[in-house]
């Protein structure tokens, strides 16, 4: 994604299979954002609230609580550091540096509307949205899946299970 020209991030996307981005609440996905600039996870909370009013209203109070929640949840970034965020709808939303589970918001009106900024009807990042199908896993699903899409060769497997 870029922010006045300047590149801010790269998105990858896992979803399984049959994902129809206009009911992507009601499925699971993993969302992974590759920085390409430093940012404070301050910064980073404040920018994702403002995004997530892109995609579906909520109250002030619940705007700030949602903006600690993340800022708890989630750690400064720095050029070449990889955050994930898992979603699977009823289990809220856990965020990931590489291995490791780097904290979680479980509220699950929350949950979903971290990832809707790219996948939503009216994207922020509309290429993960308009990225053509690939084999994807489910949480069953044995092998790993391929990537679905911006900017991940198809050969790269989803690094956990949905």
């Amino acid at each position: 994604m870029r922010f006045f020209g300047l590149e801010v991030y790269q998105a990858r996307l896992w979803v399984s299979p049959g994902f129809a981005p206009e009911r992507y609440g009601d499925q699971p996905l993993a969302l992974a954002l590759t920085y390409q600039r430093n940012f404070t996870a301050q910064a980073i909370a404040k920018r994702s609230i403002e995004e997530m009013r892109r995609v579906a209203p909520f109250s002030a109070e619940q705007a700030e609580r949602w903006q600690a929640a993340l800022q708890a949840a989630l750690p400064d970034v720095k050029p070449g550091d990889t955050l994930t965020g898992i979603y699977r709808p009823g289990g809220g939303a856990v965020f990931r540096m590489g291995d490791k589970v780097v904290g979680m918001v479980a509220d699950p009106e929350f949950a979903p509307l971290p990832f809707g900024p790219s996948l939503s009807p009216n994207p922020s990042a509309p290429a993960l949205r308009q990225a053509p199908p690939a084999l994807r896993r489910t949480a069953a699903s044995p092998s790993p899946p391929s990537a679905h899409p911006a900017r991940r060769p198809p050969s790269q497997s989803c690094p956990f299970a949905l």
